[in-house]
């Protein structure tokens, strides 16, 4: 006996066909969804149905709401490569955005015992530190910290990171054959949520990263991504090679 596939709930009515406006087009990146009170007309619907579809959209990552203005379609995030060492600057301006750079801090530290761990060292020991903010037109998108060994990059202090940025600066003159990369979720501390612009209790996106130079620790470095912005991901070969094009 065939059996009647099962309705979808009402709300879930209405995420559809939400989703399949977004899906195919025909609502693209920024346009405006149509009000509460029209859908609840258009479905015939309670307005706390409608509300809790939009709020399942929301927290889906596919529509954002401004308070007193209405619901749009989210912005595609942005994604970044684990396979290689991402170049954030590139990136935004190849997606025709503005970038701009923050430097908060560049200065020579003693080690903690965790980075004197990571970049094999012995606590107490000199090693340089910074912090920077990257912004994608005016919209903070990565708060970078990172930790240099003056070993291997005695220079460091010294350069324009409002030209060029960390990490653009290490890739281009410090040679590097190792990387790890670790990708968690976590939550901001009150002062990292005030430096990207969002409230402590959205996720963020962590990825630390390692580098080595004939397996001498060259930096450690944690980027901290609210995950309503930004993804990361990466496509390879069944060699395990990076697919590039």
């Amino acid at each position: 006996m065939k059996r009647d596939l099962p309705t979808l709930a009402l709300y879930a009515q209405v995420m559809d066909h939400i989703s399949r406006k977004i899906q195919d087009g025909t609502w693209p990146p920024g346009h405006r969804l149509p009000s509460e009170h029209e859908l609840v007309a258009q479905f015939g619907m309670a307005r706390m149905t409608v509300n809790r579809a939009l709020r399942e959209l929301v927290e889906q990552g596919r529509i954002v709401r401004v308070a007193g203005v209405g619901s749009f379609v989210a912005e595609n995030k942005p994604q970044s490569t684990l396979l290689q060492i991402a170049n954030i600057a590139s990136e935004i301006r190849q997606r025709g955005h503005d970038y701009r750079c923050e430097m908060i801090a560049v200065e020579r530290i003693a080690a903690s015992p965790d980075v004197a761990a990571w970049l094999d060292k012995r606590a107490g020991d000199s090693v340089f530190h910074s912090v920077c903010l990257h912004l994608e037109n005016g919209t903070p998108v990565q708060l970078e910290e990172r930790f240099v060994n003056p070993q291997v990059v005695p220079d460091y202090l010294e350069q324009d990171f409002g030209a060029t940025p960390p990490s653009e600066y290490l890739v281009r003159n410090v040679p590097f054959d190792q990387i790890e990369h670790v990708v968690d979720a976590v939550l901001p501390n009150a002062e990292q949520a005030e430096r990207l612009a969002m409230t402590p209790t959205d996720p963020c996106l962590l990825l630390t990263r390692r580098t080595w130079s004939r397996n001498v620790p060259v930096t450690w470095v944690r980027c901290l991504h609210p995950a309503s912005r930004y993804s990361l991901g990466s496509r390879f070969k069944a060699d395990g090679n990076p697919s590039f094009g």
